[in-house]
């Protein structure tokens, strides 16, 4: 359920009328007509806490006339004029701008009093002290927001243990808030000393959003950053119990309650009453509070800090209203996740085929082809119709009957990868080997050299014969993983000369080598993709490459040339991803949009607009049927191919979404990042499975193992990490890898500790160190061997 916010308080936690009246009454006689005029406006505007303090000012002057027993020669009391000027001192919203200051200028500050209908008679007052704005008044002293934060962390490090992990997710938002106030108003310093003197004491999961916004300094920035306009446009998520928020509300209020003993004044001082009216500001104006009637001890420390954040995503409407994810996905009903139909001519061709090839190979294993070829759906997932599938030929080929009849074979050779193995096994026993040989896969690391200005991409083949990869010097560069020298045809050939397949090896380049270089690009090449009709039976024909000169570009692997432009993004194309069925591919664009082609087409079929950011990358479903995007407005979206349409929205990620990967069985989407977290996610329901944690560094690459269990990542962190889809996750508290603890501490030597505290989460399976080589792609063949490549950094690289 939500909750409202705490209702804005003064400063004291007292209502304007209770403390106002009956020492307006005691004072009427004492004040005079100016002093009189200061208090109605001061009323009017509703500053109670001013309006107190000069009641009390007046007060304590009518004693010490009595006191003095002169009331003939007593002067009336008053205030000077710099008093005056902090108690009138403002923040006046411009019409035309809420986020400036309308009394910012002292030149202006009657004129935008007038404006406001403030009374003649203040007007009069104003003008007889002297030019004042009250943000010279404010610049004075920004402490309140330092203070208010001290208190507030002291009070939460100060509450019973069944409540601090639930009280300590606010100090995120309130902090960052803080942080972009000080930058906004201009204390350039004192933003930079309140970020040193708290931000080391935050969650280490907002390590990505604190160290962006460490670089906003200036209010320039702070109006053109889209982190920080987030924080101003969003309200952030907090999740609590009915205990805990009650609590909270009670100490906001009431200032009381939770403080360790011997922590200071708490919110006793004239400092403490600021900061408290600080850190209301932000509960009242940018937090929303959703209340569960579990209880406090139910819900773990992670999934209090996992429950908070900007969740409400508002997903705009063809009406102009918006809506949050979670009810967005519900509204669009069940997926068809199972995978796509094969035609019965094709799957009859197939079988054919095997029964053929295994009386000929005297294979003893092929008997079972047969069986692997009928293998039934996944249970509980609906297939699309062929009706509901992109257009495709009405006729197969050979390459088709080829293709199938390999995908069979793969699947019977394959390699079983069983996670659950690990459970309970320990590492170090020739039991634990064995079971983790059994759920490990293979890794096979490729590490480019001397590569220049860098390698944004690079992509293996299906049948792993070809390495493709593209540089930022425009170029792409094609590898024979075989050994076999890359040919192209001769470009002196008569189109005449060729009357059967024989006559084109006769026109084919004498030389050759085993590597060859791809010109045509202006820009530097962000993502190659190898066509997947030959799958892993033969080479492919064909390479897609989207570079930041705002094309996607098809190249011909037989005349080793570039055959089409596709042209239509306004800007750099981030990424290019086949269909599974060939034919179709997609494009991702710094324009926010993703595109569907196809090959024979130069203009794009569909545009898939939503998205409020970079579409960093995209990626077909398993059944060809949905498509699947990454972006940098930290959401993952899936389209409806067909339809142009967005069927689910995936909103957790604290940063930017990087690369998404689904699994084989169609059942997950795995997508990650800049925020450092891998986040699987159900297809069917729109809901985030679990959070996987343990890279240090921006997350490049994703695959799935061909039975969905395992899934691969590959990281700026120079590392390669394996994770237990089906494991449960959660925090690891003592992370052990081959008899080591992560911190460094042995069995012999153990930590001082009892308990280490790690940012892996129980479902890492193992890390598979580089030495400096940052892993951009991960693949899996069909038989579950992986691939991973990426570029060496020197360590003269800065």
């Amino acid at each position: 359920m939500s909750a409202a916010t705490p209702a804005a308080s003064t400063p004291d936690g007292v209502s304007p009328s209770a403390t106002t009246a009956p020492a307006a009454e005691s004072t009427k006689d004492a004040a005079t007509n100016a002093e009189q005029l200061i208090l109605e406006y001061l009323r009017a505007r509703g500053h109670a806490a001013a309006e107190k303090a000069f009641l009390e000012e007046l007060e304590h002057k009518s004693s010490s006339a009595d006191q003095d027993k002169q009331p003939e020669t007593a002067t009336p009391p008053t205030i000077t004029q710099e008093e005056l000027i902090k108690q009138l001192a403002i923040f006046a919203q411009k019409p035309a701008d809420p986020e400036q200051n309308a009394l910012k200028d002292s030149a202006k500050v009657l004129q935008e009093l007038s404006t406001t209908g403030t009374p003649q008679n203040i007007q009069n007052l104003v003008s007889s002290i002297g030019a004042v704005g009250s943000e010279e008044i404010l610049s004075l002293d920004p402490t309140d927001k330092h203070e208010g934060f001290r208190e507030l962390e002291a009070w939460v490090d100060g509450s019973l243990d069944m409540y601090r992990p639930e009280f300590r997710p606010i100090l995120f938002p309130i902090f960052c808030h803080f942080y972009l106030d000080l930058a906004q108003q201009g204390f350039r310093e004192a933003a930079q000393d309140f970020y040193a003197s708290f931000s080391s004491s935050l969650s280490n999961i907002h390590y990505s959003t604190l160290n962006h916004l460490s670089t906003i300094t200036l209010p320039y920035h702070v109006q053109t950053d889209e982190v920080a306009q987030r924080f101003r446009t969003e309200k952030y998520t907090v999740r609590m119990s009915r205990s805990g928020f009650g609590l909270l509300v009670g100490w906001l209020t009431e200032g009381v309650g939770g403080e360790p003993t011997g922590s200071g004044e708490g919110f006793a001082g004239e400092k403490g009453r600021r900061g408290r009216a600080a850190v209301m500001r932000v509960v009242n104006n940018h937090l929303r509070f959703e209340v569960t009637a579990a209880p406090t001890t139910s819900i773990s420390a992670r999934a209090w800090e996992e429950s908070t954040g900007f969740l409400s995503a508002v997903v705009p409407q063809a009406n102009g209203s918006s809506t949050d994810a979670n009810a967005y996905n519900t509204s669009k009903g069940e997926l068809k996740l199972g995978p796509a139909p094969v035609p019965e001519e094709l799957r009859a061709e197939t079988e054919r085929t095997l029964q053929d090839q295994a009386l000929v190979d005297h294979d003893p294993g092929a008997r079972y082809d047969l069986h692997f070829a009928r293998q039934a759906p996944p249970p509980g997932l609906v297939s699309p119709t062929v009706a509901e599938l992109p257009p495709h030929p009405p006729m197969f080929k050979a390459v088709d009957v080829k293709r199938e009849v390999e995908k069979v074979r793969d699947t019977r050779k394959r390699i079983r990868l069983e996670p659950s193995l690990l459970n309970g096994a320990s590492v170090n026993t020739a039991q634990g080997a064995a079971a983790r040989a059994r759920a490990l896969p293979s890794i096979c690391a490729y590490t480019f050299h001397d590569v220049g200005e860098g390698v944004p991409c690079c992509e293996f083949s299906p049948d792993t014969s070809l390495l493709a990869a593209g540089f930022s010097e425009s170029y792409i560069r094609l590898w024979s993983l075989k050994g076999e020298k890359l040919k192209g045809y001769r470009s002196d050939f008569q189109s005449s000369s060729i009357r059967d397949p024989s006559s084109l090896n006769k026109i084919r380049e004498k030389g050759g080598s085993t590597t060859r270089k791809l010109i045509g690009h202006s820009g530097p090449v962000y993502s190659v993709a190898f066509d997947p009709i030959g799958g892993s039976a033969s080479p492919p024909r064909y390479l897609l490459s989207a570079s930041a000169d705002a094309t996607a570009r098809l190249w011909s692997l037989d005349t080793m040339t570039n055959v089409v432009a596709y042209r239509g993004h306004q800007n750099p194309v981030w990424d290019v991803k086949w269909s599974p069925m060939g034919i179709y591919f997609a494009t991702a664009s710094r324009d926010r949009t993703a595109r569907l082609w196809s090959t024979d087409r130069t203009s794009a079929l569909r545009i898939y607009a939503g998205h409020l950011s970079d579409v960093n990358a995209v990626g077909f479903h398993p059944n060809s049927l949905y498509l699947g995007t990454a972006s940098s407005d930290c959401t993952a979206r899936l389209w409806d191919v067909q339809r142009g349409s967005c069927v689910r929205v995936f909103y957790r990620h604290d940063d930017i979404v990087s690369t998404l990967s689904f699994s084989p069985d169609g059942r997950y989407l795995a997508t990650a990042g800049e925020d450092l977290a891998i986040r699987l996610w159900d297809l069917g329901s729109g809901k985030c499975v679990k959070k996987m944690t343990g890279h240090t560094a921006s997350i490049y690459s994703l695959a799935f193992s061909a039975e969905s269990s395992v899934l691969v990542s590959g990281s700026a962190d120079w590392t390669v990490r394996c994770w237990d889809v089906k494991s449960a996750g959660g925090p690891r508290t003592k992370a052990r890898e081959n008899g080591t603890l992560t911190n460094g501490a042995s069995e012999e030597h153990p930590p001082e500790k009892e308990e280490v505290e790690s940012n892996e989460t129980m479902d890492l399976l193992s890390t598979f160190p580089t030495k400096r080589t940052p892993v951009i792609n991960v693949q899996f063949t069909p038989r579950n061997l992986c691939l991973v490549a990426g570029p060496y950094l020197s360590p003269e690289t800065r």
